[in-house]
């Protein structure tokens, strides 16, 4: 599991005190940052080799400004060319909420997905686990 801790910004705070729905995906995003640097270590969008092709999340609770959250994420599952990413947002130590989010691993000279190589199947393998807490 990778974790990413975040200090919610005001800008980030809509009209009635909560963090901004539109700022949780940015944040699982932030999470998913060691990840990206398996696939190109030195992130380059010039080699860039993964494409989102599913991105879903779930409000769970409200999240608010003045108090650090924790974005919590691992593998779900490792296909063939495509990787399901699980998600979770914690602040003061409860789910405010979750995702997933998949990714295909794809070759932008060819024009296509491509099988995800060992080296990078055997560094994920860790962070292959169920879903915390539900």
């Amino acid at each position: 599991m990778f974790i990413t801790r975040i200090r919610p910004r005001v800008s980030e705070t809509d009209g009635v005190g909560h963090i901004n729905n539109t700022t949780i995906p940015v944040w699982f995003e932030a999470g998913r940052h060691e990840i990206f640097q398996l696939f190109m270590p030195d992130l380059s969008f010039k080699d860039w080799n993964l494409v989102i092709v599913h991105m879903s999340v779930d409000f769970v609770k409200e999240t608010f400004y003045g108090r650090d959250v924790e974005i919590r994420t691992w593998i779900r599952r490792i296909g063939n060319s495509s990787l399901e990413i699980g998600e979770a947002l914690y602040q003061d130590g409860e789910v405010r909420a979750r995702g997933r989010s998949t990714y295909v691993y794809f070759s932008q000279r060819e024009r296509r997905a491509q099988p995800i190589p060992p080296d990078i199947r055997r560094a994920l393998a860790p962070h292959v686990q169920a879903d915390p807490d539900g």
